[in-house]
């Protein structure tokens, strides 16, 4: 008679921790869920316009680094690194108010205007052109990302 109370106690112990550990399983389960749905939620433009921009002007660097500095090379990042500024306003409505930033957004369409009016024609001036193009994105970045 004595085995059978420690093996009811033994048993309502794997009980209890086999259910607890379902709650803790169904419980990572359900936060997952919900920090998903609120990712959902969240607007993507800001980040989807920097990430675009950001793989345009690398798509600038590379052409150097290939030596494909040709016109017909560069001059479609360039254009959509033009129309993509034209969206910078739209994308970050917090700041669109900002003097700061309206320069900045500003000053990052006269230089792509520039190298649109006057594409470089070898790859030292494309060089020059994206690090022109990278240094407007900088100078936003360090008054506005932190």
């Amino acid at each position: 008679m004595n085995t059978q109370p420690s093996n009811t106690r033994s048993s309502n112990a794997t009980k209890y921790l086999f259910l607890f550990l379902i709650g803790l399983v169904l419980g990572v389960i359900a936060t997952v869920m919900a920090m998903r749905a609120i990712q959902a939620r969240k607007d993507h433009f800001p980040d989807s316009v920097m990430h675009v921009q950001q793989w345009h002007l690398g798509q600038l660097k590379s052409k150097v680094e290939q030596n494909r500095c040709a016109a017909t090379d560069i001059l479609p990042n360039l254009r959509t690194l033009r129309a993509l500024a034209d969206d910078l306003e739209q994308a970050f409505p917090d700041l669109r108010d900002d003097k700061r930033f309206a320069e900045h957004a500003s000053r990052m369409r006269a230089r792509l205007d520039a190298a649109l009016a006057s594409p470089p024609l070898n790859c030292a001036g494309v060089g020059t052109t994206a690090s022109d193009i990278g240094e407007a994105c900088k100078a936003c970045h360090q008054d506005f990302r932190g």
